[in-house]
């Protein structure tokens, strides 16, 4: 056992009834389930809402007291529950009563986002696209999308590193152009070679690297763009009814795969220009990146996970945008079934390729 401190959980209150409030994304407001009062984010200042204020409410730390290594318990302000949590997540619920527990220490100082996306999708939208997947996949296991395959589906608020990069250099290229023509009955091909260099600098804004190594970067990458025209300052009451982490992948660490990204888009522009060549290999280049900017940010996603025939399936969708992405299974006896039955079609044009070109000869 290993000592960990004691965390004071935060939750929204409603200020007509006091039960708990959570961010409804359809409404853009907060909504009490329990009495149906709806309240912008102003409004709830205006009441000194703990879960909405920054200092005058922050809660005191009591002292540190067993728990597993890695994790912290907190007290739930609902049903006074002691709960465990993962020292990396910032918001989370009680398990005995549902209410939304933030756990606001966790995103202070240096872990304070600057901006924050709320979410735009709410939970019955993943569902429903889920439960639509099988549009246009025939080889999709028919059961697959039934609703009762999810195991979980939970809105986390993941923490990002937003980054402005400036790139600058030259790009060395072999470029061809491939000229045919004809004369009589003599077809020409004449390729000329070129050796061609292209430079130039170039300023790349708001390039989105996940900060937390408990999500997967292929997934986090895929759901991208995000709309950073919805970015809002961050406030902490945006997180109730949802998960959030915080970082553990620092911005000096991340920044690696900003640079990485601005890099090669940087290279397939100057690739592209100009369009006369018939082809263009890029032999050497002198690019290097600097960074211009970095920002902490909030971005919401859904997760969604699957099981099926005892393996999960794990599923995302971008919490602004709505794109839902995952890997589908392939249903073994529909593969065999369609590849039969295309090799049965080819076989069978084939034959009546043969039989046509049989009857034009013996004519």
């Amino acid at each position: 056992m290993a000592k960990a401190k004691r965390e004071q959980a935060l939750e929204n209150k409603c200020p007509s009834c006091t039960a708990s409030l959570k961010y409804n994304p359809k409404l853009e407001k907060f909504k009490c389930e329990y009495c149906g009062s709806e309240f912008t984010l102003e409004e709830l200042k205006k009441y000194s809402n703990n879960a909405s204020t920054d200092e005058k409410n922050k809660p005191k730390e009591e002292q540190p007291r067993d728990t597993y290594d890695g994790y912290v318990s907190y007290h739930c302000e609902s049903c006074g529950a002691e709960i465990v949590a993962d020292e990396q997540t910032a918001a989370t619920f009680c398990v005995y009563c549902g209410n939304t527990a933030i756990l606001k220490s966790k995103l202070s100082g240096e872990f304070t986002p600057n901006r924050m996306v709320p979410f735009k999708k709410e939970k019955d939208e993943v569902v429903e696209t889920f439960k639509k997947l099988s549009k246009g996949r025939p080889l999709m296991p028919r059961s697959f999308n039934n609703e009762k395959n999810i195991e979980k589906i939970k809105g986390v608020y993941i923490p990002f590193w937003l980054y402005g990069v400036h790139v600058e250099g030259d790009v060395n290229m072999t470029g061809t152009i491939v000229t045919h023509w004809s004369h009589g009955d003599t077809h020409y091909t004449k390729t000329d070679t070129y050796k061609l260099v292209r430079g130039g600098h170039m300023d790349y804004h708001n390039i989105p690297v996940d900060g937390s190594s408990h999500f997967d970067n292929d997934i986090m990458n895929t759901l991208e763009p995000f709309e950073f025209n919805d970015l809002i300052p961050y406030n902490h009451a945006y997180l109730s009814g949802f998960y959030a982490e915080k970082y553990d992948e620092d911005g000096d660490k991340t920044y690696q795969e900003a640079s990485v990204r601005a890099l090669n888009s940087t290279r397939s522009y100057l690739q592209e220009e100009p369009k006369r060549y018939t082809a263009k290999v890029i032999t050497s280049d002198t690019l290097q990146s600097k960074e211009t900017s970095k920002e902490y940010v909030m971005l919401p996603v859904w997760m969604v996970n699957v099981k099926y025939k005892d393996k999960m399936h794990i599923f995302a969708m971008n919490g602004q945008t709505g794109k839902f992405i995952g890997n589908i299974p392939l249903d073994g006896k529909r593969v065999f079934l369609f590849t039969m039955m295309i090799f049965t079609i080819s076989m069978i044009v084939c034959s009546i390729a043969s039989y046509i070109i049989y009857l034009v000869g013996v004519k």
